[in-house]
């Protein structure tokens, strides 16, 4: 925990400024979907999946086994069904695979226990002996090392905790390995420290890899494997040769545990060239050269590097390689796809040419079938991720897909200390993860602060205005308006930050009126010291109409949305009023931003007015001595007196940052309005609702979940804000409407009811007893009975329901709670 948090300190950044769905709502961008990393899927699985086999004693008759196949899985919990009962799944049992007597196929003729089957499939199968010896001849037992020892009932993440050992092939020999220790395990990705360096300062000899990387394998490997314990070349000078005799004396008597890791068979030989992205500075795709070729297995690749090197075969960084292999490509794969091939340092001539370059080296490509087939992915341009930086690995920063080739993706990553160009990785790689993972398994995640986020944005905006923008020759239509400037010198008033307004363009525009004004209101808002407060302020005044366009905006403070509808003017005549008047309401100098720019000196004098002599003569709690710049503001009388409040309340609409299909739209705007009407109390901290589905009870009152009145509650801290206060749901539910459960702890639930005979109605009462309340409306929507309830895994519930990782795995734990009381409770 401490070194995570120097990593986060170095980066100077917090992550608590930083939210996955704000900032997607904020990007208008989509999340690559979770089933694209398949390396972290793997992580969570125990090796046990549906369909293997294995031999449990008879309920009746423990002494006796029978032969049953696992239907489903749930963390450790099993649900089997005997042999022979098909898809007859009323006879299917739970078991504990921490605590049941579950052995793989094979194991009582070893032993020589009986084997019998249960007097429900004696019944059906006259001839079971021969249902038995099928069985036993199939190739589907779950592996024994799954059922017993320390691995039983654990995935492979449980097993790599701190301090346990593991050995790492040399990346430029396969005959050659290292032992390592596991400092730290984020969620399959482990830092690891050379043996041997333990002593040396915090990061030498330190590397990051995830579990499956195919050169990490279990200690005793390499002896196992006739490979030589050799330090690799980072740390081998760092120490004598007798502390690496006396590093190596120990390594050896690890033992191997028969883990072996498949890997096809290649089909390189020494001396083809191909394409392939340089390891040291993955941004640039060259020509390399295969320069060894280890076993069927492995082989070497060299960057080809020409300098001292007139043979061309490689000269360059080395990386050990396997017929599946990211980051090596056939050659011509670059001009295919509309890719800059950098040239190999040392090459003369601009232009690079294959034909020539393979003529001038004496050598032929790879071919083709040498590497393996593309496949289908999810990965599409402006998608965001997680994803490793690879001069820097223990960062893990905010990234996006700027562009997709085939297999390979190119990632702009955020929150750099230094800018980098766009990195290129496969689609399988093993360091680029879903959105939230560093929050789920929390370790910090480098991002762009908030403030530069939002001058980015205006920039953004401020293009996609030149890109609408009216064609030459039309600027003065009727329809058309000019740039507006920001004239940050003027006076900024009391809602306005003066230092965010400098750091907006000096102008928009010109280009149509509504598309510009839309924009400039946009960028003032996110200017503003409280965003909410300004939005309140430009709303659409019941009393003042301009009889122009009506367009929602939106803004975003203390992680809340909010919205509401302003008035916008159609025609160019009507552009300096309107940004004058505008002005007037956010109580600053009218000059602030218009058709005007304010070269040294406004006319309005404003220079003279600070916020502390403005808040003196012109506050809320002073009496009126006069008018701001200007000649009027945007109150009656000109002042806002403490505790005065409104006599109509304008429609200022609020949206929680979490959508929620629960949620059922009743006002005029699409939200639930805000409450509360005292204004001082209101900037201080809007007083928000949500809305709150109704409680369903039975299926005849269905027509009420969208008809019935919603009453205004408080809205819940956001849930990344939420989840370090959160308390457990109450013990006891006194409810006349409540679910079949009596008591909640915080690990375990006292059942009433067995949840097989849960209706719908039943767990929707009880998903609303807890934090995932909301998503009540998707287990009605769904028909979601007890039933399918104990079916739902985490994979399930992201496809089915359509819901991001960390809702996903707040709802599945608590579904697990009730799998667990159920087995417990009702599974004999």
């Amino acid at each position: 925990n401490l070194g995570r948090q120097q990593l986060s300190g170095a980066s100077g950044q917090e992550d608590s400024d930083f939210n996955w769905e704000e900032y997607l709502e904020e990007q208008g961008a989509s999340a690559v979907p979770h089933s694209a990393f398949k390396h972290v899927d793997l992580g969570l699985q125990s090796g046990l999946s549906p369909g293997m086999k294995l031999e449990v004693p008879l309920r009746d008759s423990p002494d006796t086994y029978w032969v049953a196949t696992i239907i489903t899985t749930c963390g450790q919990l099993l649900l089997l069904r005997y042999e022979g009962f098909h898809d007859d799944r009323r006879a299917d049992f739970w078991c504990d695979i921490m605590t049941a007597d579950l052995h793989p196929i094979g194991w009582s003729q070893q032993q020589g226990r009986p084997m019998k089957p249960p007097e429900g499939i004696r019944e059906k199968h006259e001839h079971w002996e021969t249902l038995l010896e099928n069985v036993l001849s199939e190739t589907c037992s779950v592996p024994a090392n799954l059922l017993d020892g320390p691995h039983r009932g654990k995935n492979p993440l449980d097993l790599l905790a701190p301090g346990a050992s593991v050995e790492l092939q040399d990346p430029a020999d396969t005959a050659a390995a290292w032992g390592a220790t596991i400092e730290d395990n984020v969620g399959g990705r482990l830092c690891l420290r050379y043996a041997g360096t333990e002593e040396m300062a915090p990061t030498h000899g330190k590397i990051w890899l995830f579990y499956l990387h195919p050169l990490l394998h279990p200690p005793g490997w390499a002896k196992e494997h006739g490979c030589v314990l050799i330090p690799p070349a980072v740390i081998r000078d760092v120490q004598s040769d007798a502390k690496w005799d006396e590093v190596r004396q120990q390594l050896s008597n690890q033992m191997h545990d028969g883990t072996v890791i498949a890997t096809s068979v290649h089909c390189f030989t020494e001396g083809m060239k191909l394409e392939a992205i340089d390891p040291t500075a993955p941004f640039h795709i060259c020509p390399a050269t295969v320069t060894k070729v280890f076993t069927s297995m492995y082989f070497l690749v060299e960057m080809d590097d020409l300098r001292g090197n007139s043979s061309g075969r490689g000269g360059g960084p080395a990386f050990l390689c396997h017929r599946d292999s990211v980051g090596i490509l056939p050659v011509q794969w670059s001009l295919k796809n509309g890719i800059q091939l950098t040239s190999p340092p040392g090459h003369q001539g601009q232009d690079f040419d294959w034909a020539d370059y393979l003529k001038q080296c004496g050598t032929e490509a790879a071919p083709q079938h040498c590497f393996p087939l593309s496949s289908v992915h999810s990965f599409r341009e402006s998608m965001k991720l997680e994803a490793v930086n690879p001069l820097s690995p223990e960062h893990i920063h905010v990234a996006t897909v700027v562009k997709v080739r085939g297999q390979y993706i190119w990632l702009n990553l955020e929150g750099l200390k230094e800018s980098l160009p766009e990195v290129i990785v496969h689609v399988d790689s093993m360091d680029i993860f879903p959105v939230s993972w560093c929050e789920t398994n929390g370790y910090p995640l480098q991002h762009t602060p908030l403030r530069q986020r939002r001058v980015a944005v205006a920039c953004m905006l401020f293009g996609l205005t030149m890109f609408f923008s009216a064609p030459v020759g039309q600027n003065n239509g009727k329809y058309s308006c000019p740039k507006i400037y920001f004239n940050h010198r003027c006076f900024s008033g009391p809602y306005l930050n003066k230092g965010r307004i400098a750091e907006l363009p000096q102008c928009v525009g010109p280009g149509s009126c509504i598309l510009v004004l839309k924009e400039v209101l946009t960028l003032l808002i996110n200017t503003a010291y409280k965003p909410s407060r300004v939005l309140r302020e430009l709303q659409l005044n019941e009393d003042m109409r301009w009889q122009g366009h009506r367009e929602t905006l939106k803004a975003k403070y203390r992680g809340k949305s909010y919205r509401a509808t302003v008035e916008l003017v159609r025609t160019a005549d009507q552009v300096a009023e309107f940004c004058r008047r505008t002005c007037m309401k956010l109580e600053c100098c009218p000059n602030l931003f218009g058709p005007l720019m304010v070269l040294e000196r406004c006319s309005e004098n404003c220079a003279v007015l600070t916020k502390t002599k403005y808040t003196h003569y012109y506050g809320k709690k002073s009496k009126q001595v006069g008018r701001p710049p200007g000649g009027q503001t945007n109150l009656k009388g000109g002042v806002k007196r403490a505790g005065r409040r409104r006599k109509k309340r304008k429609h200022c609409f609020v949206h929680k940052k979490k959508r929620s299909s629960a949620s059922v739209d009743t006002s005029p705007g699409g939200s639930p309005q805000a409450s509360g009407e005292d204004e001082d109390d209101l900037d201080e901290e809007d007083s928000l609702s949500e809305d709150s589905s109704s409680e369903l009870l039975d299926d005849s009152e269905q027509s009420e979940w969208k008809s019935q009145p919603v009453s205004p509650t408080p809205v819940e801290t956001p849930p990344h804000r939420r989840r370090r206060r959160q308390t457990h749901s109450p013990a006891c539910f006194h409810d006349e409407n409540q679910p079949p459960v009596t008591k909640v702890l915080t690990l375990s639930l006292c059942l009433d009811s067995s949840p097989l005979e849960w209706s719908v109605a039943d767990v929707v009462r009880f998903i609303r007893t807890t934090d995932c309340a909301p998503l009540a409306r998707i287990f009605f929507d769904q028909e979601i009975d007890g039933q399918a309830l104990l079916l739902l895994t985490l994979s399930t519930v992201q496809e089915c329901m359509d819901l991001k990782l960390g809702p996903a795995v707040r709802l599945c734990h608590h579904i697990e709670r009730v799998k667990l009381a159920f087995y417990q409770q009702y599974a004999d």
